[in-house]
């Protein structure tokens, strides 16, 4: 298996980012956190998806994105392209407060992702993940509603408090958010 490679990346591709890699040219699909500039020496941290038919090979930015990744393909349902769109959208961290605290919002808010498919991936994935002294403060998913009822989708709801201290009182959390976003 191919768990990390070292390159210049030479090339973006509509299929992906093409990594250098002593004179060999690797096509990997990667999450936005993993790609740079033509020209940059990059790390990426890969996981080779074999089928009988093809060999994809998919990066990532940090082991941890990897590692979800990974998790993900074990969901009934959940091939490596959803996977890959599903780590793509937020960090690890956020992804498994997500799946902790049973949001299937978050999840229907993905682009091939149905209610049955984020009902199946909480369910398969909730005693599985390890978050972070498990995430954030309760009262960020309800500036996140707050958000949502103003008109932000959840996507952009939760980019918009990533940045904000989840210390303040929600009212702050939504203003920060609003100012951030203006």
């Amino acid at each position: 298996m191919i768990a990390r490679l070292r390159g210049t990346l030479v090339a973006r591709t509509a299929e992906g980012l093409v990594l250098d890699v002593n004179g060999v040219g690797y096509l990997v699909q990667a999450t936005p956190s993993a790609a740079g500039k033509s020209g940059d020496e990059l790390t990426v941290e890969t996981y080779l998806h074999v089928r009988e038919d093809a060999m994809q090979l998919f990066g990532f930015a940090d082991a941890a994105e990897r590692e979800l990744f990974v998790q993900l393909l074990g969901v009934n349902g959940v091939g490596p392209k959803v996977a890959l769109a599903i780590v793509s959208g937020s960090r690890p961290a956020e992804l498994r407060r997500a799946i902790v605290r049973e949001d299937l919002a978050r999840f229907q808010a993905i682009p091939g992702i149905g209610k049955k498919t984020a009902e199946r991936i909480v369910l398969e994935l909730k005693e599985k993940v390890v978050t972070d002294a498990d995430a954030a403060a309760p009262s960020d998913l309800t500036a996140r509603d707050a958000l949502v009822e103003l008109g932000y989708n959840v996507l952009d709801a939760e980019r918009a408090l990533a940045e904000v201290d989840v210390d303040l009182p929600v009212e702050e959390q939504v203003r920060a958010a609003l100012r951030q976003a203006a």
